[in-house]
């Protein structure tokens, strides 16, 4: 039985529980159930595609959120090697819940050296506390800036995993200025002379995600979502009750598709049927190799161009024409 079962899921598991009793029954009584086996094999694979071909903004929020989900580090331990995590601000603390540090992006030839950096979440309880669940303290955005300004000096591209459900709300992060450190890392990361990635692995919440976001390229997986505000925050302020988060998901327009054609991103990294969490190789494999024809391309840009373009590509995002 699968660890943690989505709403939409379920017809999928029934079949699956149905599958798993036929295996069991034709060992126990040594029967041969061959072809009923493969039958059911090919009902769970159509299936499959029937549901995972039709979801709405609202499920592709619910597997973002998947907590088998991989995370930042999972990412890095297969799509880099050599990373030295780097910690502290220099100021107040190290924050957990984003981290950074200089590796090497496996590109198939000779490795690229990077900065890369991004949001962690937790696995369990424990886990979820020590890293906030993902949701960074001022002192995380002043680490995380600290870190693009060492790259940028020594020439080195900076890549951001963004997977955050918002910066930390609370009192704590007030005091210490948290709006004034997201807005200082918008500023600096539109000057820092190195090309920028981001891509948004799984939640992309507000400026918790601009943070760190502000990039010559923004990438996008399948399943993740980018948005202003989390559907149940619309929800709770249009619609005063957040049971309507379904209906709020769809009026963000807020899937990987929808921001793609809206240009708010630049290209949508493809998943097994099923999301990232499915198999966690083919979906490292495939954002490897996003993330080095990406950073190729923009690696041959002089720096005033590189410069420029990222300055006009935020200058265009929201522009319309009325006829």
């Amino acid at each position: 039985m699968r660890y943690y079962t989505l709403d939409f899921e379920k017809p999928v598991l029934e079949l699956e529980k149905q599958l798993n009793g036929l295996r069991e029954k034709a060992a126990e009584q040594k029967i041969d159930l061959g072809d009923e086996i493969a039958a059911m094999e090919r009902k769970i694979d159509e299936t499959k595609r029937r549901v995972y071909s039709q979801l709405s903004a609202w499920q592709r929020v619910q597997i973002s959120r998947h907590p088998k989900r991989p995370y930042f580090m999972d990412y890095v331990g297969a799509a880099f090697e050599n990373f030295t995590e780097l910690h502290g601000d220099r100021r107040y603390s190290d924050d957990h819940a984003l981290i950074g540090g200089f590796a090497w992006l496996k590109t198939g030839g000779k490795p690229q050296r990077v900065m890369v950096l991004g949001h962690q979440k937790g696995r369990n309880t424990k886990e979820n506390l020590y890293r906030n669940f993902g949701m960074a303290h001022p002192e995380g955005y002043r680490k995380a800036l600290r870190l693009m300004q060492l790259a940028s000096k020594f020439g080195t591209p900076i890549i951001a995993f963004i997977d955050t459900p918002g910066a930390y709300p609370g009192v704590q992060a007030e005091e210490r200025h948290i709006a004034e450190a997201i807005a200082v890392n918008l500023r600096e990361m539109f000057l820092l002379e190195t090309p920028i990635l981001a891509v948004v692995i799984g939640e992309g919440g507000s400026g918790g995600a601009l943070g760190i976001g502000v990039a010559d390229r923004v990438l996008i997986m399948e399943n993740a979502y980018y948005s202003v505000i989390s559907p149940e925050g619309c929800a709770a302020i249009l619609w005063k009750d957040r049971a309507h988060a379904p209906a709020s998901a769809e009026a963000l327009k807020l899937s990987a598709r929808n921001l793609l054609s809206f240009k708010l991103v630049d290209d949508v990294i493809p998943e097994p049927l099923g999301g990232a969490h499915q198999n966690m190789e083919v979906s490292a494999e495939n954002l490897r190799q996003s993330l080095c024809k990406h950073l190729s391309a923009l690696q041959k840009l002089p720096t005033p161009d590189l410069l420029e373009q990222r300055y006009e590509r935020y200058r265009g995002i929201g522009q319309y024409g009325e006829k």
